[in-house]
């Protein structure tokens, strides 16, 4: 009987672990079923390097130049405030931080984890848009600036979330030699930790920038929804992400518009796919070199 129980429980797991698979199949199956008509009407290169979304004009213009520009823009803004900020935390709470301040902060960081994005976006348009509005005299608050902000303070709990997983695998025999070769805390920590835990540490930046270039709901609310090539931070633009949430309702099932939003969703899921994938290879080396240490 017990040996019939188990023979179920792990079918039952295995039929979930190949659901997911398939799931993510059927996921990638649908978007370049529908993505790649688009590329009928324009050329790749067209497509990725044209300078104008004009999607509903006469003639339509499909360059997601500016698009991708736009993600890139408020992705590299968002890791500007959440990698010193997620890593600079990380080794705070493991480090430094006594049993109590620890009990503190690391539930205020899952807290900020489990803040919906709708939130911040609210947050953003209310309080930070015009709060840098009125400080840097700006004719509009919802820019680049204000979405790379908020992007990261989302990102910042994911970073340092996995970076202080990172520090934790770090075998407590590094800490130990280096204090018995003289070496104070502040050496042990920059010298000996952070490069022991810096596959880990990259894993978790690589992480959080997945999650900001992926956000919805927040940059449609406070990025500006501008589709031109940014060329500051306080410009109004319109990442991918905001493109086919604001995008999408409009455009006729099936047209021209309707497949070029799909293809925009296929690069992105693209971009993501090779970022994850980057973060688990950095990830399983990091974790085979601690258990080869071990």
């Amino acid at each position: 009987m017990n040996k019939r129980k188990e023979r179920l429980i792990k079918y039952l797991f295995t039929a979930l672990a190949f659901s997911s698979l398939v799931f993510l199949i059927g996921i990638v199956l649908v978007l370049f079923k529908e993505a790649l008509p688009i590329f009928g009407k324009v050329s790749l290169k067209a497509f990725l390097l044209g300078e104008s979304w004009y999607p509903t004009s006469e003639p339509p213009e499909f360059g997601i130049l500016p698009l991708i520009l736009a993600s890139l823009w408020v992705t590299l803004g968002a890791l500007v405030i959440c990698v010193p900020i997620g890593v600079g935390s990380a080794l705070y709470l493991h480090e430094l931080a006594g049993p109590r301040q620890r009990a503190i902060l690391k539930p205020v960081i899952e807290i900020l984890a489990s803040v919906p994005s709708i939130v911040y976006g609210f947050f953003g348009m209310v309080i930070l848009s015009p709060f840098l509005q009125d400080t840097f005299e700006l004719p509009i608050g919802l820019c680049a600036l204000t979405t790379s902000i908020i992007l990261g303070v989302m990102a910042t709990p994911t970073v340092a979330s996995i970076a202080e997983d990172a520090l934790s695998y770090v075998p407590r025999s590094f800490r130990e030699a280096s204090f018995a070769v003289g070496a104070d805390r502040w050496q042990t920590l920059t010298k000996v930790i952070i490069p022991a835990a810096g596959s880990g540490i990259s894993t978790a930046i690589i992480l959080g920038m997945s999650r900001a270039i992926g956000e919805t709901m927040t940059v449609l609310m406070v990025a500006g929804g501008a589709a031109v090539i940014p060329h500051s931070v306080f410009d109004p633009v319109r990442p991918m992400t905001a493109a086919i949430a604001a995008e999408m309702g409009e455009a006729p099932v099936g047209s021209d518009h309707y497949n070029a939003l799909f293809a925009i969703a296929l690069i992105l899921f693209l971009i993501t796919f090779v970022f994850n994938i980057a973060a688990e290879f950095i990830s399983r080396r990091f974790r085979l070199k601690l258990g080869l240490s071990r």
